[in-house]
């Protein structure tokens, strides 16, 4: 399958190149350029092609979130422009995804992962009925922090607590596990895991040990699997 081609876009060029650096970690990704202006990414998306385009806002010739309709690409925003404005102009524009500076690599790759996958989906000429659409739409939309999404009821501050604990694990946790990384009870833990699971943002896998039943354990996945 043929990679996924990206031109990069930030007026700081070490920037630039530690962006193409996490998509060089994506599997099924390849930069196929750089641009440090609006102007220099309109030309080079005109002339390499590329099929997703990783745009800042602040750029020194113009806003990234203004030439979005000039890019024959998919646009995902990465950017340190917290402005309400900005990120409805760029969505609006056809962004697919807003990313704030700074954040984690995995916040990134994950995005691009997912971003993949929607790519993939809805390739191959194929007609879709809404059924796929959704499905699509929703694959995209899966990378996005669980703590976004939370379920009514749920603490923000236990949510983050939670996903940093299975996102700095070396391997799959127990409920129990997470409760004692985190301070609170194994029920609680519980249920923010099984909403995490629900939601395809972790694995649910079987440990088992020399006597007793077999623990269930939660491994991070960011996004759920194809």
């Amino acid at each position: 399958m043929n990679p996924i081609r990206v031109l990069v876009v930030d007026d700081d060029f070490r920037v630039a190149q530690l962006h193409a650096s996490y998509v060089a970690a994506a599997e099924g990704f390849e930069v196929v350029g750089l641009a440090h202006t609006a102007a220099d990414a309109v030309r080079l998306a005109g002339e390499l092609a590329p099929h997703l385009v990783l745009l800042d806002e602040y750029l020194p010739d113009a806003n990234g979130s203004s030439i979005i309709r000039d890019l024959p690409a998919a646009v995902l925003m990465v950017s340190a422009a917290e402005d309400s404005a900005v990120v409805r102009r760029a969505l609006a524009g056809g962004a697919v995804n807003y990313v704030l500076k700074p954040f984690p690599p995995s916040v990134l790759v994950e995005r691009l992962v997912a971003f993949g996958r929607f790519w993939r989906q809805l390739g191959g000429g194929a007609h879709l009925d809404q059924t796929a659409v959704d499905r699509a739409l929703q694959t995209l939309r899966m990378a996005d922090s669980p703590v976004a999404t939370a379920r009514k009821g749920r603490s923000p501050v236990t949510s983050v607590a939670i996903t940093d604990a299975l996102r700095s694990a070396g391997d799959a946790l127990t409920a129990v596990e997470v409760a004692e990384a985190t301070g609170v009870s194994r029920a609680t833990a519980q249920r923010y895991l099984s909403d995490l699971a629900r939601d395809g943002h972790v694995r649910l896998t079987l440990r088992y040990g020399s006597t007793g039943r077999p623990e269930h354990c939660f491994e991070w996945l960011g996004a759920p699997p194809t």
